[in-house]
């Protein structure tokens, strides 16, 4: 991709929360030089969803114009425990546990990423070099005041919840892999805000250029509201079935479409503007987001795949008559989960919860265009789904 400083600082820009310093970055752009763009991802879990992929979408984004990027795998700090908005001390994980999500997230995330133009590291090359003096070293340039700034660290202080010391190496290492790979630029979320500028501070101290710090937002998940999370159960995993990848892309609502669309999708602004201009002019939303579920999932699994999960789409759910417009409620739920007679009765699409039961059991309550046999089935937070009693209520629900 060849553009001019100026397009490519603003397909850079598109989606990010913030960049600090965009004046830096339009410099570095415009010196035609290829830079050295980092992300580091701590291998906590086996498996990536689309949340996580925001950040891989922007380093695809600078592959593409040529610069280089660095996949790093924190490895070494992921022993230690991220403290990133966590009320309490994370438990570290065993090396064993790390690596062998380390060889899942390197299999993962070359469904983004060109694997001839990437750079996979590993923080435990010069962490380990470091040693203990070195540490010691390291942690002597920051202090415990600076350290409680940062807004988790102050509100576990304050509220008296434990912070180990070991928590306060986390921004210090995240900061010395910059310095390490000397970092022209770095993405993080806008939760690694603290993290991201320690690196900047470390280089300076270690005479290096200071990093630019891209920080994209978190993606809510499909309740709409929270970010997406496994946790949740709000989450689309880009290692699940085309079909079950489909059918959630299609269940969230028309306005939390945009946003997927400007984090997710690599169309063309322009493009996703004149989706826009068509709907305000009397399209249905639905096409748009077939469109959005089929890009999605060609990316992660391939184009036939991404046609046949339509094609089942269709079946299961135009062949139902499932009308365009129907009633959308959320519904709370009680320790994380409501009983689908409940559902059904606060959703008004029966009268009773002895009614709910009487129309499962005559297999006329289907989740999804699925049938529901289940009298007793419990449906999680984060849930949002199309429920149908009979032939002709229906409702979209979203459980929070």
């Amino acid at each position: 991709m060849t553009l001019s400083a100026a397009d490519a600082f603003a397909e850079i820009a598109r989606g990010t929360e913030e960049i600090l310093l965009a004046q830096e970055l339009k410099e570095k752009l415009a010196s035609g030089k290829p830079l050295v763009i980092k992300a580091g991802f701590d291998p906590t879990a086996p498996d990536l969803h689309l949340g996580h992929t925001v950040l891989i979408n922007k380093m695809r984004v600078f592959q593409d114009l040529g610069h280089e990027i660095i996949f790093l795998i924190g490895d070494f700090t992921g022993m230690i425990g991220d403290p990133t908005g966590k009320n309490v001390t994370r438990k570290p994980l065993s090396r064993e546990d790390v690596l062998a999500n380390a060889q899942t997230y390197k299999e993962q995330v070359f469904k983004i990423l060109d694997p001839a133009k990437t750079k996979i590291r590993f923080n435990s090359e010069w962490m380990n070099e470091l040693g203990a003096a070195g540490m010691i070293k390291l942690a002597a340039r920051q202090t415990v005041a600076r350290m409680l700034e940062r807004d988790d660290f102050k509100k576990r202080y304050g509220t008296g919840q434990p912070i180990a010391i070991h928590e306060f190496l986390y921004p210090l290492v995240q900061g010395w892999d910059s310095v390490a790979l000397q970092a022209d630029v770095e993405l993080g979320g806008t939760d690694q805000r603290f993290n991201l500028l320690m690196g900047r501070e470390l280089q300076k101290d270690e005479g290096q250029k200071p990093q630019t710090v891209i920080m994209v937002p978190l993606l809510e998940g499909l309740d709409g509201v929270q970010k997406m999370s496994k946790s949740l159960g709000n989450y689309i995993g880009i290692t699940e079935p085309a079909n079950e990848m489909f059918g959630k892309v299609m269940s969230i609502s028309d306005d939390l479409m945009w946003r997927y669309y400007e984090l997710l999708s690599f169309r063309p602004l322009d493009e996703i503007n004149s989706f826009k201009q068509a709907i305000a002019d009397g399209a249905n939303p639905r096409d748009y987001k077939v469109l959005l579920a089929k890009e999605i999932i060609a990316r992660f699994h391939d184009e036939a795949a991404a046609d046949a999960a339509e094609q089942d789409f269709i079946q299961r759910f135009s062949k139902n008559a499932i009308p365009d417009d129907m009633p959308e409620l959320t519904l709370s739920s009680e320790g994380g989960e409501i009983a689908i007679g409940n559902l059904l009765r606060e959703a008004s699409l029966v009268a009773s919860t002895s009614e709910a039961m009487r129309m499962i059991k005559q297999s006329a309550v289907k989740i999804d265009g699925e049938k529901v046999s289940d009298t007793k089935l419990s449906i999680a937070a984060g849930t949002t789904a199309v429920f149908q009693v009979g032939k002709r209520k229906f409702a979209k629900i979203t459980v929070n």
